[in-house]
């Protein structure tokens, strides 16, 4: 169909959306071709702007390696992240939920682990903690027998994937929950850590006038039929940019509080040792149990 404004050619692009034969796809693509071609309008577009913004997202898959993921990053420093997260959980958003970001360093296949284990793999500076964990439903009824996935960060704010000194998974494990929903786990005091800032996010958050700091955080995945699966975050109440996160992934729900101890009882310390106890209980809700493709499938080599 020939058009001569712009009004006709949205009109024109949108009903070949209904070709589609898949619902929930004609849904989403229809809808993307009215906002899309109503942002290209309402900020008036030029042609310059429209070929650097295609030049941006080309570079954005450029910049993605098989330790670090771009995409996921961008979509974090947008709030998009968490907004989908808070809109398909709690209830659709009418209540609080322990869900949040997947993050861009999730791996497949960490270690199987037994509670009471340690995730650190090889000399990794830091204050010992010993976690707590269980996970029960919307009901509040344990959950047993559930795939929990743990990782996170080096004080020196680098993962396991991204920093070739770090044993390969160190930081990362895989536990199952006892009949009582529960399983522990020893590991350090995670810091808070800069995202990366040498591609294109560090671009935006200068245009944003935004620091790129993370608060300190443990990151875990629950996994089991039935139910749908869950990625968390749990920060650190005391971290100093627990209001200022540049992923915009802190919810009142996932502030956990650790609790200095001075005699912890560890498998590495059976004597005791200072650091910090951390408790914290997760509820999960019905639905389809899934796993997304990892954004990370390789470690960082020298």
């Amino acid at each position: 169909m020939a058009h001569s404004n712009p009004e006709e050619l949205t009109a024109f692009v949108i009903e070949q959306m209904q070709k589609i034969k898949e619902p929930r796809e004609r849904e989403i693509f229809t809808s993307l071709v009215k906002h899309l071609h109503a942002f290209v309008s309402e900020v008036h577009l030029s042609e310059a702007e429209f070929h650097k913004a295609c030049g941006l997202i080309a570079r954005l898959g450029q910049q993605c390696t098989p330790s670090h993921n771009e995409v996921v990053l961008m979509a974090g420093s947008l709030g998009v992240s968490s907004l989908v997260c808070l809109t398909n959980n709690g209830d659709q958003g009418k209540r609080p939920t322990t869900a949040n970001l997947m993050g861009p360093f999730w791996r497949q296949n960490s270690p199987i682990m037994k509670s009471g284990e340690s995730i650190v793999r090889s000399a990794t500076p830091g204050e010992p903690v010993w976690v707590r964990v269980c996970v029960k439903d919307l009901n509040s009824k344990v959950v047993p027998n559930a795939r929990v996935d743990v990782w996170h960060s080096s004080t020196e704010g680098l993962y396991e994937n991204q920093d070739p000194k770090q044993a390969q998974m160190n930081l990362r494990g895989t536990f199952i929950t006892d009949e009582e929903g529960r399983f522990e786990f020893e590991t350090i005091k995670p810091s808070g850590y800069p995202i990366p800032i040498n591609g294109l996010v560090g671009d935006l958050l200068k245009i944003l006038g935004r620091h790129n700091n993370r608060p300190a955080h443990i990151h875990f995945m629950i996994f089991k039929e039935g139910y749908k699966t869950q990625f968390s975050q749990v920060y650190s109440s005391d971290d100093p940019v627990l209001d200022t996160d540049v992923q915009f992934g802190v919810t009142k729900a996932l502030i956990g509080h650790y609790v200095r101890n001075e005699k912890l009882l560890l498998p590495s310390h059976p004597q005791g040792v200072a650091g910090w106890n951390l408790d914290f209980e997760f509820q999960i809700e019905a639905g389809a149990a899934y796993l997304p493709n990892p954004p990370v499938t390789e470690k960082k080599e020298l």
